[in-house]
């Protein structure tokens, strides 16, 4: 913001001294409002919450994982992208879901109860560390651009829009979010990344329920330590780990992906909803073709 002229200056100067009081804190307070202070400063780079066998899974419940409609669950290779469930194993809706191979299902079993595991220990770990900046109690974090650090509500964080995190150039920037009771997105938000941001090094720690509104883009590693509910036809590069309750899902993308290398480029848009009606589709199709095929044979064979 431009500086005072001369002229203005000098005129504040000859008044008296409870008045020049008066101007400077008007000034002050005008340019805190015209420029508030940002939540993008520069803070120490945190260093990525440890996932252990959690990290294979891209979709973990506690109790149970129920679906809608078409969702898909997938991962880059390497990564995982498994479905499962502990201590519980039901698992309703799958198909028409589709966990995407060389993803399988983990219900109730030892993989399962090994990730629970692990998925409390990284919420503990990343609930425990110190925060580069405090938000007031349900604070939308709408409009508001962030660099790496670690930002926490003692309540909860909600996001009516979009937010953006900004990598800076880096792409080792390390975001994370601590809530201590919710986090809630409207219909049609948006996680935006920027500047080498990658998804892989976002993590939502959540002291319980994770809801994202339908039609939602959203970015990063959800730990909540007890449900996750994702609304109708969202896109998610990240994972969905939920302690204890359920997952719900309904006709949603759910991609893990691996972290690209070191070169500052963000990774992949998420896929439209497009890519995965055909995704299902082909998968479905395939499997069409599949007990055809076993059916012609059969009836070759009795021929």
């Amino acid at each position: 913001m431009a500086l005072m002229s001369r002229r203005t200056s000098a005129r504040v100067l000859r008044l008296p001294g409870r008045h020049r009081l008066a101007v400077g804190v008007a000034l002050v307070g005008a340019v805190l409002l015209i420029e508030p202070i940002s939540a993008a400063s520069a803070f120490p780079n945190p260093a990525p919450v440890p996932l252990g066998t959690a990290g294979t899974f891209t979709v973990l419940a506690g109790s149970t994982v129920t679906n809608t409609g078409f969702s898909v669950i997938s991962a880059d290779t390497g990564v995982g992208g498994n479905l499962g469930v502990s201590p519980g194993s039901a698992v309703t809706g799958f198909p028409p879901g589709v966990v995407t191979p060389p993803g399988v299902q983990h219900l109730g079993d030892g993989a399962a109860a090994g990730a629970q595991t692990d998925a409390g220990n990284a919420l503990t770990v990343a609930q425990g560390l110190t925060p580069n900046q405090t938000f007031a109690p349900v604070w939308d974090l709408v409009g508001q651009t962030f660099t790496a650090g670690v930002y926490n509500d003692p309540s909860s964080f909600a996001l009516s829009g979009t937010v953006t995190l900004d990598g800076g150039g880096d792409p080792n920037s390390v975001f994370i979010f601590q809530a201590g009771s919710t986090l809630i997105t409207s219909a049609s938000s948006v996680v935006a990344l920027t500047n080498g941001a990658q998804a892989c090094n976002v993590f939502w720690a959540v002291g319980s329920s994770a809801t994202l509104g339908a039609s939602s883009l959203f970015n990063g590693t959800i730990l909540a330590n007890t449900a996750a509910t994702i609304g109708d036809g969202t896109q998610i590069q990240g994972r969905v780990l939920a302690g204890s309750a359920a997952v719900t899902l309904s006709d949603d993308l759910i991609h893990t992906p691996a972290c690209a290398p070191s070169s500052g480029v963000s990774q992949a848009p998420l896929f439209g909803r497009m890519a995965m009606g055909i995704t299902a589709a082909i998968f479905l199709a395939g499997a069409g073709v599949l007990v055809v095929r076993r059916r012609f044979r059969r009836s070759a064979s009795a021929i």
